[in-house]
């Protein structure tokens, strides 16, 4: 069907200028056929690519308006059921001239006859979809510029090469050019899209939708290219440009039940249960009633996100959300907006921003075109509500001004710009007074800032800093805890909590913030040596012996099961040589090195003779080994004699190299 309607296109344009055509014909002789490009394409785990059936109006064999009579002989059927077809060329386009009065039939007959001697040679695949043979043009001869293309490359006893299509047309390339298709006809869009439904089979998207926009750009007019470009747009995850094409398909042909069925997939997706349950009605044999049901169970599950929000429940709204997601709605940016704003509300800075940033990133512009302008400006102004939250103040302030460009009336949008507004000044400012040292004013001005946004993490943390060197000590350990409370995971704060309560000399909580940071970083010298300074101070406080400890050169000889046990399970990173009484000198030179490059990490001892069951359980088979822990997991094990790569592998792992 797709090569009859290339040959209907073609009479289309001859018969427009009937003075100006010439013909040129050969015949193409095929004896077995090829199934239809138009053949659904099938797929499990992705939209298959179905095209609309089309009524056939004609065969190959159509004659051409204003043709000669005495042509029609040439458009005949052999007798062995093979097809003769015509090829129509303008004078401005004709790139073969015929250079003798060789009927086709006599030239059917010479190709036939080649056809198998031939099958190594590049193919040449005319816009019917037969095959002819670049070498074996019999009595065509070709004008200068194609024909030097063909031969340039090739010598007397060389298969000739061609590096482009010929008259539009597929071309092999040789196995010395690594067997690609080189190019594909450009005029015919029905080979475009066979060779995009192709590279979507294959998981090739991004190829299978410029192809798709090739055909499109030949032809427009087909609901097929424009659903099937749909399907790689899903794929894709461009689920508001997947909307587009299969209305512009579903415009083309109403009754295109898959094009309806895609469509209304992608509006699930995107949370317009109403759309999607109308194009469901519409798909006919595609949709179910379970699809039904469940885009019904969606809509009542989306309003109830829409009443919490407005009752302010936070909880339930958080709740509802999650459930819409699961349900279906996992391309909804509305939804992830309304899970978002629930987290910020609860005060759960740090899993709100995570929520966002796994948010469907679409353009705003096509947010706009998609959703509505007031739509939008709500999804700009949470946007901007997280950016500040996790300290992005410059790109807080850029959402939010965009959000009041779109919805300039709106008071909330307005206050939050007011917001963002004073924060990022607030910070600004006060870091340029704590860098002058003027750490009282610094103080003042990020108080002023959290008078607009008390549960700001950053600035809650800025100023313990302030608090902190001004010996308000009690004051920074509450400011820490605030913004810990916000963004559990915000090491800074962390470490300032630790350090005041160091100085409190609350060696405890102390340690317990340390153990937690060296967990993260075990390679962090300052944070390894911090914590071996608590610990020091919390032994001395219970009055156990600390003469033997020293940072970062200790080789400690473990005594008992319960003692190895305590090291490697604790927070943080331990190296384990498990070792024999004789083992030589050298092996502890090269450790006692890297302990020194390494002071956070602990070393241990382990004598096998002494402790048989240890190294049984720790599946040790060689003596001398490394076996290297991380909070408690086993991670590598390293063969006694390889310094060079125990130390690479202390250094990946204690994250120095990270």
């Amino acid at each position: 069907m797709a090569e009859m309607a290339n040959y209907k296109a073609q009479e289309n344009d001859v018969s427009k200028n009937p003075k100006e055509s010439k013909e040129v014909s050969f015949v193409i002789s095929t004896i077995s056929s090829k199934p239809s490009p138009n053949q659904e394409v099938k797929h499990t785990r992705k939209p298959s690519l179905e095209h609309p059936r089309s009524p056939v109006t004609g065969t190959h064999q159509k004659v051409f308006q204003g043709r000669r009579s005495s042509d029609d002989g040439r458009s005949s059927t052999s007798s062995d059921g093979s097809r003769q077809l015509k090829v129509f060329v303008a004078p401005e386009e004709n790139k073969i001239r015929r250079a003798s009065t060789t009927s086709s039939v006599e030239l059917s007959r010479k190709i036939n006859d080649h056809h198998q001697a031939n099958e190594s040679k590049p193919l040449v695949r005319a816009s019917s979809g037969s095959v002819i043979h670049s070498g074996q043009f019999g009595n065509l001869r070709l004008q200068p510029g194609i024909s030097s293309l063909l031969t340039s490359s090739s010598t007397p006893n060389s298969t000739p090469k061609c590096k482009a299509a010929v008259m539009g047309n597929i071309v092999k390339k040789n196995s010395d050019d690594h067997g690609v298709i080189s190019s594909v006809n450009t005029l015919d869009p029905e080979a475009l899209k066979s060779m995009g439904n192709d590279a979507y089979k294959e998981n090739r998207f991004e190829e299978a939708l410029a192809l798709y926009d090739r055909a499109i750009a030949l032809d427009s007019t087909k609901a097929a290219y424009h659903s099937n470009k749909s399907a790689a747009l899903i794929c894709l995850g461009r689920l508001i440009e997947a909307v587009f094409e299969c209305k512009e398909a579903i415009h083309i042909e109403p009754s295109y039940y898959k094009a309806h069925y895609r469509l209304a997939t992608a509006y699930l997706r995107l949370g317009e249960t109403e759309k999607a349950l109308d194009h469901y009605k519409l798909s006919c044999p595609y949709a179910y009633s379970k699809d039904i049901d469940e885009c019904q169970a969606l809509q009542k599950c989306l309003s109830r996100c829409i009443e919490a929000q407005k009752l302010q429940e936070w909880n339930v709204l958080l709740n509802e959300t999650q459930l819409a997601i699961s349900s279906g709605a996992n391309s909804a940016p509305q939804v992830f907006a309304l899970q978002a704003e629930a987290l910020l509300k609860l005060h759960r800075h740090e899993d709100a921003y995570s929520t966002y940033q796994n948010r469907p990133n679409f353009s705003i512009i096509l947010c706009t075109k998609f959703f509505g302008m007031e739509n939008s400006a709500y999804l700009l102004m949470i946007n901007a509500q997280v950016y500040l939250a996790a300290g992005r103040f410059e790109d807080a302030m850029a959402a939010a001004q965009q959000a009041a460009r779109l919805n300039p009336g709106h008071k909330e949008i307005g206050t939050v710009v007011k917001r963002a507004r004073t924060v990022a000044s607030a910070r600004s400012s006060g870091n340029l007074l704590f860098k002058a040292s003027k750490f009282a004013e610094a103080s003042v001005v990020y108080s002023q800032g959290l008078e607009q946004d008390p549960y700001n993490s950053v600035l809650l943390c800025n100023r313990a800093a302030c608090r902190s060197k001004l010996g308000q000590y009690e004051k920074a350990v509450e400011d820490c805890t605030a913004a810990l409370n916000l963004q559990p995971c915000y090491s800074k704060a962390r470490l300032r909590r630790a350090d005041c309560n160091a100085k409190l000399e609350r060696w405890g909580a102390s340690i317990k913030d340390y153990e937690l940071l060296i967990r993260k970083t075990p390679g962090d010298e300052e944070v390894g040596k911090a914590l071996y300074e608590a610990q020091m101070q919390l032994k001395r406080l219970h009055g156990e012996d600390t003469g033997n400890m020293k940072f970062g050169l200790n080789l400690i000889s473990i005594p008992n099961n319960e003692r190895f046990r305590h090291y490697v399970t604790s927070p943080g990173m331990s190296v384990v040589l498990f070792c024999s009484k004789s083992t030589q000198k050298q092996v502890f030179q090269s450790l006692e090195q890297i302990c020194k490059r390494f002071p956070s990490v602990n070393f241990l001892k382990v004598e096998v003779e002494d402790h048989p069951y240890l190294a049984k359980l720790e599946d040790v088979s060689t003596i001398p080994a490394f076996k290297i822990y991380k909070n408690g997991s086993r991670v590598k094990e390293i063969p006694g004699n390889h310094h060079e790569l125990l130390e690479s592998s202390v250094k990946l792992y204690s994250g120095s190299g990270l």
